[in-house]
């Protein structure tokens, strides 16, 4: 092997990359950020032997990643897996894939089609937008080299997924699509030149000259056929050889026979050629497919971005708070309790809690907040969310798989991978489709032979290409995965494959109260003085006594109190009453109305009553002498609430409130939101079965809750939206989670998923409508073959840009 080869795979090391991986103590250049991920990973899991008892390098050096037989055995190492392997049971395994190959929908079916069909094989999933592939397996009946295995020998190349993998193999997708289409663009100019003066001339042209020109015209098309087309006759030859029918086998058998048609004709020197047909159709159809191919990596950015948010390095504090010197290490080894430094403008490295500084964080990218969120001690902290002003300590609470970004990359992956009914019914029906347009091909081939054998290639031709259903196979997966990486900007992650659909259809939407409708924080309310002491008195009095206290009652009363704090003395805490301690000399108690009123045995006022029947939580401060004060505290409702609300009426959706708080609370939230339907005081197997009575009615109910207590009835409904908090949010079952907790992101995300719906109807009548138009326009002969390429390539980009307005943003 030269210097300048890799040492991973031996192909040749271009000269600006500079990649090295150590091995066996002496540093081997690599020739790509793929070589070096797998030859990492080798050193890593101690199989570093590998390179010294490997006698060879693979065959086919570009296929080596790794594609020989000996390197796949590489994959069912334990410690190999440990990256992107899942255990689910004793022998039940899943991984997540990144298929290469991969150039239509057909490739999709046919890969998971070949490798469902494996014994063992208990699952397979793959996501056209992504290229990411979820595969089950038994572990005691197939392994996993054996399914990698069986996936290269039907042409493709999988390798377990990361993110700078991923983007390798995008700017390869995207290097050699542009060349293929520069040498198609090119030759098809140069075609056309000599094919233009045969067709003015009309007859007139001396019979050398015209055998010139078709001579020329054949030397400029076989590099158009042989590269450009390359992938349409590779695809098809696979598809074959597997006794399946892809999307690119009528593309193959209408390139192929024009071509060698043309070949005859220019060596017989009698009938047509069609050369100019054959480069126009292929520039047209890879331009169509390169800008396919854009608008799709486009659609997954945000999932891709997401995968790429935490840093490489953080600034650890390994003495604090005793030193505060700072130790560069990399987030991998950042471990639950120690301290990091955060800087101004750098990302948070983990999930933690701030211990000094006040800062203020960027989550847009989690959440789809836009503004930054303020940041003081003892508030949370996001792993991924950008410090927006000031340097912060933060303490690591969660690492790797913990993290709340984990969750939701998982929850996205888990989206992304499941196929809603819509999508299957559309694979099949253009599966269907392609094996009857070949037979019709054949018919409208024969019968044009019968009457005018000289149209008969042409128009086969143009039925073969114009009616190939890529637009119908492209219709409701790439508006699907536009729309989930637009919800996730917005804040809403969905999280199963028919949630977008199954929202855009909800007749009936169910609302948990505390932690939905409201914020789940209590405030104060109002305070009701009950001596002669004044409002504000009587709050400074409640601040102090509670200044200590951890308790969201205790926190809402020291909120309530903006003024000078004052110093209680001798504080005892009795669980589950309140608190009780001196203030200059005088005792104090605050709490549940008997504990604070036992100090003198007083009573309530007699307007008391109205507030202990409200609903809310009452608080009574007292002294020696009595009652001094009621505080009424209660949950703030969120202020987008009500626009929710509103819009859901105002799109004749039923709005149903169900909760467990008592009566009284409930028709109070209700009556400030305007929902008629109030359920209260219903225990979650209450929630459970007032679903399941409006289904049975005919209902599509979408259960929005919190997902604390919520999960039954989350489950029951059809469609289910959970608050999103953070630790929770790793065990959803949910359909959707709202990042930001924020309801508007909601109200945007149904207008975004009704407009999704609307969109996918329109793909699919335009796949159905071209379709129906152009077959028999070709059957008739009324369409060449450049122009069915024009036709079939305009239609699958119609489709693709008409699912990106899925991104536009709509105003309020």
């Amino acid at each position: 092997m030269s210097a300048s080869s890799c040492y991973h795979c031996g192909l040749p090391i271009p000269d600006d990359v500079d990649l090295s991986v150590k091995i066996g103590g002496e540093t081997r250049a690599m020739c790509c950020y793929g070589c070096q991920a797998v030859a990492q990973s080798i050193v890593d899991n101690g199989l570093a032997d590998y390179y010294r008892s490997r006698d060879a390098l693979p065959e086919s050096p570009r296929e080596a990643m790794p594609a020989v037989l000996d390197q796949l055995a590489l994959f069912d190492h334990a410690e190999f897996q440990k990256s992107f392997v899942k255990e689910l049971g004793e022998n039940e395994r899943e991984a997540s894939l990144l298929l290469e190959g991969i150039t239509c929908a057909a490739c999709i079916w046919l890969n998971e089609q070949h490798v469902g069909r494996l014994p063992g094989v208990t699952a397979v999933d793959i996501n056209y937008a992504t290229r990411r592939a979820r595969v089950r397996w038994d572990e005691s009946r197939i392994k996993l080299s054996d399914i990698l295995a069986a996936i290269a020998a039907i042409g493709y190349r999988a390798y377990p997924y990361d993110a700078a993998k991923n983007e390798e193999i995008s700017r390869k997708e995207r290097r050699d699509a542009l060349w293929r289409l520069w040498v198609a663009g090119f030759g098809m100019m140069q075609v056309m030149m000599y094919a233009y003066p045969v067709y003015i001339a009309d007859g007139d042209m001396t019979a050398d000259i015209e055998s010139l020109m078709r001579w020329a015209s054949m030397v400029l098309t076989v590099p158009v056929v042989f590269y450009s087309s390359a992938p349409f006759f590779r695809n098809a030859w696979r598809d074959i050889k597997l006794r399946r029918v892809g999307m690119d086998v009528p593309v193959a058998l209408g390139v192929g026979a024009a071509f060698l048609a043309s070949c005859w004709a220019t060596f017989t020197q009698a009938g047509e050629v069609y050369f100019d047909s054959v480069t126009m159709f292929v520039f047209f159809l890879l331009g169509g497919r390169f800008l396919e191919m854009t608008a799709r990596q486009k659609a997954v950015s945000v999932t891709e971005a997401l995968a790429k948010l935490l840093p490489a390095f953080a600034q650890r504090m390994p003495a604090f708070p005793a030193e505060r010197s700072v130790v560069q290490c990399v987030v991998a080894d950042l471990q639950v309790g120690d301290h990091v430094l955060v800087q101004a403008g750098d990302i948070v490295p983990a999930d933690g809690r701030i211990v000094e500084g006040v800062s203020s964080t960027n989550e847009a990218l989690l959440t789809g907040e836009s503004r930054p969120v303020p940041k003081a001690p003892g508030d949370p902290v996001t792993g991924g969310s950008i410090n927006a002003e000031s340097p912060l300590v933060v303490r690591v609470d969660q690492v790797g798989e913990g993290t709340r970004l984990s969750a939701i990359i998982h929850l996205m992956e888990r989206a992304a991978a499941e196929k809603p009914k819509i999508v299957e019914m559309a694979d099949r029906i253009a599966s269907y489709f392609v094996a009857a347009l070949l037979l019709v091909s054949v018919a409208v081939a024969i019968g044009w032979y019968l009457v005018d054998p000289a149209k008969a290639l042409w128009i086969t031709v143009s039925v073969l290409v114009v009616t190939c259903p890529c637009s119908l196979s492209l219709a409701t997966p790439i508006a699907l995965t536009v729309a989930a990486g637009a919800l996730a900007r917005d804040g809403l992650l969905v999280t199963r494959g028919h949630a977008i659909e199954t929202l855009a259809r909800a007749t009936h939407f169910v609302f948990d109260k505390t932690g939905t409708l409201t914020t789940g924080r209590m405030h104060l309310v109002d305070v009701l003085p009950a001596a002669e002491l004044s409002r504000d008195e009587c709050l400074a009095l409640a601040a102090a006594l509670e200044r200590a206290s951890e308790h969201p009652l205790a926190s809402a009363l020291r909120h309530g109190w903006t003024g000078a704090a004052r110093e209680a003395v001798d504080v005892r805490s009795e669980p589950g009453q309140g608190v009780e301690g001196l203030i200059d000399g005088c005792r104090y108690r605050i709490g549940r109305p008997d504990f604070a009123l036992a100090l003198a045995e007083g009573s309530l006022p007699e307007s008391a009553g109205e507030w202990l029947a409200s609903g809310d939580t009452v608080v009574v401060l007292g002294d020696e002498n009595g009652c001094l004060a009621l505080f009424r505290i209660g949950d703030e409702l969120r202020p987008e609430a009500a626009r929710l609300v509103g819009q859901l009426r105002a799109l004749g959706k039923q709005v149903v409130l169900l909760t467990g708080d008592a009566e009284s609370v409930a028709r109070r939230v209700a009556a400030a939101l305007g929902i008629a339907d109030v359920r209260a005081g219903v225990t979650p197997q209450g929630k459970h079965d007032c679903v399941k009575e409006l289904q049975a009615a005919g209902a599509v109910v979408a259960m929005v809750g919190d997902g604390v207590n919520d999960a039954p009835v989350l489950a029951q409904a059809q469609v289910s939206v959970a608050m999103g908090g953070g630790a929770q949010l790793a065990r959803t079952q949910s359909d959707f989670v709202l990042l930001s907790e924020n309801l508007d992101h909601l109200r945007h995300g149904l207008s975004r998923a009704q407009r999704t719906l609307v969109i996918i109807r329109q793909n699919l009548w335009w796949s159905f409508a071209y379709n129906f138009v152009a077959l028999p326009l070709a059957i008739a002969g009324h369409v060449t073959p450049w122009l069915a390429g024009i036709g079939m390539s305009a239609s699958s980009l119609l489709v693709v840009l008409n699912s990106l307005r899925i991104q536009r943003q709509e105003s309020d």
